[in-house]
């Protein structure tokens, strides 16, 4: 039987895990990551950055924000495998603790500072759930 620490791991993986999903879907669905200004698109799906004349911003717009919804997925599926099937190697790591903390602080800063509020909220109860199950495991 799960305790109340896994359980709130979990939550806090399915939570990234959903945002991942529904990310990765309007990224190859629909219009949610074109630019308002239609104008605008001709010019993204044909210019390269300066880095590389390999790509254009277009294509590389869409790869980042797939392999971005990579990373939540990730998460989601570790950290929500290791909470229910290995909750006892999870909460004895420091270092898993720690990398889940730090990617789920990471995120909330990029949310705040650089996205809207649907997915910053929704990545604060993540975090939320993953800062009060590592408290109740360590204090209970």
């Amino acid at each position: 039987m799960p305790t109340l620490p896994s359980l709130l791991v979990a939550a806090s993986a399915l939570i990234i895990f959903a945002l991942g999903l529904l990310h990765l879907s309007i990224t190859f669905r629909g219009r949610s990551l074109h630019p308002r200004d239609t104008s605008l698109l001709p010019a993204l799906q044909k210019v390269s950055p300066m880095l590389t004349r390999e790509t254009t911003m277009w294509n590389a717009w869409i790869g980042f924000n797939a392999s971005h919804s990579f990373g939540a997925l990730l998460f989601g599926l570790i950290y929500g495998y290791l909470a229910l099937a290995a909750p006892a190697l999870l909460f004895s790591s420091l270092y898993l603790r720690a990398v889940g903390l730090l990617l789920l602080g990471g995120y909330a800063w990029l949310g705040k500072r650089y996205w809207f509020r649907i997915p910053f909220r929704g990545i604060v109860l993540a975090l939320l759930c993953y800062v009060l199950a590592l408290a109740i495991a360590a204090w209970g």
